[in-house]
């Protein structure tokens, strides 16, 4: 029995060495996800076994790099494991000696950045040292042991030395911004690869709403209080070519982004009711072609305005407009095909712009190219069309461009009055009719992140790295009455966002700085303040969202982060954020007296009540929502993701 645990406990601790060897895995949206290489250094492992392969105890074994500037020795455990960490990339040999065996002849290594490198050391017996095998009926009762641990829940074999197939397995791009640092997994298998997330933070408002409500983010929602933003468990399953990821969405996320999906108002179902506690959830297949063709279908995170939907994976924690107004998701098909290890082509088939359903005829089609050229370089192309993304109103359009009846699937008036700069539109029927049900969009994001300093950790607590990140962003909206370029009933959307950030002392420490705006005429990409609980599928009368309606805003951060694993960062972060209307929660909030009526899409009374045919004469007069044009945010949070 003891023969047998010993032969168990080394099986085990092979396994998990093993299972902290890198691999690739690439997330849905194209950014590496854990397991692609994070560090500058390599590791070697590997057991000292005799000639019976049984395993040698206090063996020394010893590293010299091939130009003898360094030399490094260890001594193998009671299960005759070694290892050694951080070892810089290059030629080594190896060498090893032991009590009673003859010294096992030297070996050349090739170490590569981020990769395990294995090797496993034979010793010869020495003439005046005899060593007894073990008894046969023990050795068959260790192998029985071993054979009965399944094939799927084993550690994945170690990857090459030198990987020129796995797409971006040379390259090292956990430094750029909406990639997860995590370089290898805390536990693998052959058969799947867990992942846990949490995100917690505190957040104040300096315009102290008194609702504790914060508006137009998708990672600020509450002032004044701690909250738990994001609780994720899920992983990536992955069996002799078939593909699954599934990621659990808990938190504040479950109710804060399935809310800007309009398309939860067509047709029947509670779709978004199935699907709010799914970040992730899509399932296929891949094929050896190239340097990989994978085909999946589900749901997978969009990586549109270049930030990860998960905050461990950014520079800043509140993004600029660019990144924070677009999809965080996509619900359709999936194609991924790496024709060299440095590109991505990935086209998309889904039901529409960040939303559970398709809204009108037409889906949505777009596509990622993704190009990594070197550890130093990454650039992101995301392109959208086709996709009819508003909800269809349902009132018809006489051949004079005037409202007539009412039927399914027709248009509606403009409502802004003529004037673009009204902060809230008022219908006037002389003004062309909208027909949103033909109303159709197209999107192009792109990013540049370059890496313009590295120390390779020869810098002690000074500066260790710099980077920066550049992303711009131009759409439109057109067709059934809407227009591009001109006309009152303009839809358009321009942003940039630009950061830069510093890491100091090996990476324990970060600065992020940067900021963006965006114009959106029409106000099509605006997240709708939650007033009254406001959602994209309600609208509200307090902050119209019409063709042509004027809407500029910018912002600016600062972040500071401390990162004393790779499982968890410390930060704290100051925002500000201008619009040129009326915008942010004010100290008088969002929310009616009395508490949110359930009726968003009507005005309300000062005495909580829904607006009648008195206009609120009777009811102490029309309340309104306090909206400033500018807001400061100071925050501080942690995060964890293994």
């Amino acid at each position: 029995m003891q023969i047998i645990t010993k032969h168990l406990q080394r099986h085990l601790i092979l396994a998990l060495i093993a299972a902290i060897t890198p691999i690739v895995v690439i997330a849905p949206g194209g950014a590496a996800a854990a397991g692609t290489p994070a560090v500058s250094v390599g590791t070697i492992v590997g057991q000292v076994t005799d000639a019976a392969n049984q395993p040698v105890p206090r063996a020394t074994v010893t590293i010299i790099r091939a130009d003898g500037s360094s030399m490094r020795s260890t001594v193998s455990g009671s299960d005759g494991v070694y290892s050694f960490a951080d070892v810089a990339p290059g030629e080594w040999s190896i060498i090893s000696e032991a009590d009673g065996f003859k010294n096992a002849s030297p070996a050349s290594l090739a170490v590569v950045a981020s990769a395990a490198t294995r090797h496993d050391i034979g010793m010869g017996a020495s003439s005046a040292v005899a060593r007894t095998a073990p008894a046969p009926a023990a050795a068959a009762a260790a192998a029985s042991v071993t054979a009965t641990v399944p094939e799927a829940l084993q550690s994945p074999e170690p990857g090459p030395a030198v990987d020129k197939i796995t797409p971006y397995a040379d390259t090292d791009t956990t430094w750029a911004n909406g990639t997860t640092r995590n370089s290898t997994p805390v536990f693998d298998t052959k058969f799947f690869t867990p992942e846990i997330r949490l995100d917690v933070n505190y957040l104040q408002s300096f315009n102290q709403p008194k609702d504790h409500t914060l508006v137009g983010s998708t990672e600020q929602f509450r002032s004044g209080e701690f909250q738990i933003e994001q609780v994720s468990f899920g992983g990536d399953f992955h069996w002799h070519n078939v593909r699954a990821r599934f990621l659990s969405m808990f938190g504040e996320f479950a109710t804060t982004t399935p809310r800007n999906d309009a398309s939860a108002g067509v047709g029947a179902w509670d779709i978004q009711g199935a699907y709010k506690y799914m970040s992730e959830a899509n399932a296929g297949y891949h094929w050896d072609v190239n340097h990989g063709l994978n085909v999946d279908a589900g749901i997978f995170v969009s990586y549109i305005g270049l930030f990860s939907y998960y905050n461990f994976d950014n520079w800043i924690y509140q993004p600029s407009f660019v990144s924070s107004n677009t999809p965080w998701f996509f619900n359709g098909l999936r194609i991924q095909w790496f024709p060299t290890q440095h590109l991505k082509i990935e086209p998309w088939l889904i039901n529409g712009w960040q939303s559970y359903n398709k809204f009108n005829n037409h889906p949505g089609f777009g596509g990622q190219i993704l190009w990594i050229p070197s550890d130093n370089v990454k650039m992101v192309f995301n392109s959208y069309t086709l996709g009819q993304d508003n909800l269809s109103n349902g009132v018809a359009v006489n051949p004079n461009g005037t409202l007539g009846g009412n039927f399914y699937g027709q248009g509606i008036n403009p409502c802004n009055g003529g004037n673009p700069n009204a902060d809230i539109g008022i219908c006037n029927a002389t003004y062309q009719a909208v027909n949103w049900a033909h109303v159709q969009r197209i999107h192009e994001d792109d990013s540049l992140l370059v890496k313009y300093y590295d120390s390779h950790g020869e810098n002690g607590a000074g500066i260790s790295k710099m980077a920066f990140s550049l992303t711009w962003d131009l759409g439109c909206e057109y067709g059934g009455g809407v227009s591009c370029t001109r006309g009152p009933n303009k839809e358009s959307f321009i942003g940039v966002m630009a950061y830069n950030r510093t890491w100091f002392d090996k990476d324990l420490y970060a600065l992020s700085f940067g900021g963006g705006f965006m114009n959106n005429p029409g106000r099509y990409l605006a997240l709708l303040p939650p007033i009254n609980q406001a959602t994209a599928v309600t609208g509200s009368p307090y902050f119209t969202e019409n063709p042509g309606q004027k809407l500029y805003q910018w912002d600016a951060q600062i972040n500071f982060q401390y990162m004393p694993e790779r499982w968890i960062t410390w930060w704290t972060e100051a925002d500000f954020r201008h619009s040129d209307v009326p915008y942010w929660t004010g100290a008088g909030g969002v929310t009616p007296p009395g508490g949110n009526n359930g009726s968003p899409a009507s005005m309300v009374c000062n005495n909580g009540s829904v607006m009648g045919s008195d206009a609120c004469a009777a009811e102490g007069g029309t309340w309104s929502p306090d909206l400033r044009k500018r807001e400061v945010v100071w925050g501080a949070g942690v995060m964890v993701k293994f």
